[in-house]
């Protein structure tokens, strides 16, 4: 089909077809997906990949992401990254791995925007007071999965295609995800976050540049473009024509070397992690209240309570909120009011 006097209605068809003569025999095509929990007429414009990116954009969740932190809580800077902005690298660094390896970028990019849509307040602080305080856990990717199976659009969810969910489920390195757009964000995510923490982490002056390990400056580079750089190129030379994501096993072996410096020097840095024990505070104490006060949460959460119980429905509510809404909530409800 060509694009001479192309009809709107042919042009999904159309951009079917090119995936079929351009893409990698391994890539998704979004003719063959799985489909969507729920039957939805097909869109005359756009592929379902295509449509599954744009309702996460325009979702309240992907929003939200703007005010959750990546590392450092609450910081003053302009320039430390958020979850948007992390959101967004990742996304840059996993469509940049995609069109290299002749995949499916609208769903890698799909997969990549609504991979953190369940992170909590507070980082992985909230993550982890949440899943000592919920009964059968808490996890941010499995709740991200919730966001846009249920949470979303007043109880309905965004009704995605099952290609996108199980790439949002699986980014974390447990379980495999069913395809290789879903691995190359998983492994984008954590490009991403190890190099922008780093430069974060140097801004705060928690790391210098020479504390970096030399053997990793000398495999991938000095500075953050030259190991992003490093980095995806090793992955598409891995990777070119083959059916899994990989680095090689040398820049591998660095890579892991380099996250594990950054897990001794920052992740679990007291200087970086000070205000944890805060949010963590924070965030108990509203599940607390909420779990007690079942009433006074919005009924877009309450009508959950009879199929998923009161527990799981307050978690959800909590993680729904940024840093700043949570910490009003808190002082709305902890913190005395002045008298005037």
């Amino acid at each position: 089909m060509g694009t001479q006097g192309i009809r709107s209605e042919d042009y999904r068809l159309y951009l079917e077809g090119l995936e079929d003569k351009l893409l990698s025999p391994y890539a998704a095509r979004a003719a063959q997906s799985r489909g969507r929990e729920r039957s939805l007429e097909d869109c005359p414009v756009r592929t379902a990949y295509m449509r599954d990116r744009d309702r996460i954009i325009h979702c309240k969740s992907f929003r939200r992401l703007k005010h959750k932190p990546q590392v450092f809580l609450s910081p003053v800077g302009d320039h430390y990254r958020t979850r948007l902005t992390h959101t967004l690298e990742v996304n840059q660094i996993a469509r940049t791995i995609a069109r290299g390896l002749r995949l499916n970028e609208d769903l890698t990019e799909a997969i990549a925007l609504g991979h953190d849509l369940g992170h909590t307040p507070f980082g992985h602080a909230g993550e982890f007071v949440l899943n000592e305080l919920v009964p059968g856990g808490f996890e941010h990717n499995t709740q991200s999965l919730r966001v846009v199976e249920k949470l979303e659009n007043n109880g309905k969810g965004v009704n995605l295609t099952f290609e996108v969910r199980d790439g949002i489920l699986h980014h974390k390195r447990e379980g495999e995800p069913a395809t290789l757009e879903g691995q190359v964000v998983s492994l984008a995510d954590r490009i991403a976050y190890i190099n922008h923490d780093i430069d974060d982490a140097i801004r705060a002056g928690v790391l210098s540049p020479a504390d970096i390990p030399a053997c990793c400056n000398e495999h991938m580079g000095d500075t953050h473009g030259e190991r992003i750089n490093s980095l995806i190129c090793d992955v598409l030379a891995e990777s070119f024509n083959q059916p899994r994501i990989a680095l090689s096993e040398e820049m591998a072996a660095q890579f892991a070397l380099l996250r594990d410096f950054m897990f001794e020097r920052v992740y679990l840095n007291h200087t970086a992690k000070k205000e944890e024990e805060k949010g963590k505070h924070v965030i108990a104490e509203l599940y607390r209240y909420y779990l007690a006060h079942e009433a006074l949460l919005p009924e877009e959460f309450r009508q959950n309570i009879p199929a998923d119980g009161p527990e799981r429905v307050a978690a959800d509510y909590i993680a729904c909120m940024s840093d700043r809404y949570a910490i009003t909530d808190f002082t709305r409800l902890f913190v005395p009011s002045e008298w005037v």
